[in-house]
């Protein structure tokens, strides 16, 4: 999987950049409930490890959603910044934060066995249900 050494993204009014030392070029999508609920449909991120910095980081307020992770959003605009993995500090950035995403893949879903039936991608993915993602990456 490719990697962008340097890429920034910043939140919708700018109060927020980041800075993603390694980044993906991959977007995956997220069904669960949570990512549901916090972004009123699927979520769609990029792996950008744990060498992420802020600019603006009093504009970022944190929401403990689990024992495991938390989500960070703009406390100005409200544009999610970011899904991280505390045991790891992984942030998986939401991809409609960076400028540039013509070298994007959209190359994964998670959760798609929590996917509604009103929406459908027609793009081939690998898929993973939520039992399969806890059994790899849950602490």
């Amino acid at each position: 999987m490719p990697k962008v050494a340097g890429e920034k993204a910043s939140c919708l009014c700018g109060s927020v950049t980041i800075t993603a030392k390694n980044r993906d070029n991959n977007v995956g999508s997220c069904h669960c409930n949570m990512c549901k609920k916090w972004s009123g449909g699927p979520i769609m991120t990029v792996n950008c490890g744990s060498e992420v910095t802020f600019e603006g980081e009093e504009n970022i307020t944190v929401f403990s959603s689990s024992d495991w992770a938390e989500r960070g959003f703009c406390n100005k605009c409200g544009s999610h910044l970011f899904y991280r993995l505390k045991a790891s500090n992984l942030h998986m950035v939401s991809a409609g934060l960076f400028e540039d995403n013509s070298e994007f893949v959209f190359e994964r879903q998670v959760f798609i066995d929590e996917k509604p039936e009103f929406y459908s991608f027609s793009n081939k993915t690998n898929n993973m249900t939520g039992a399969e993602v806890f059994k790899k990456y849950a602490p």
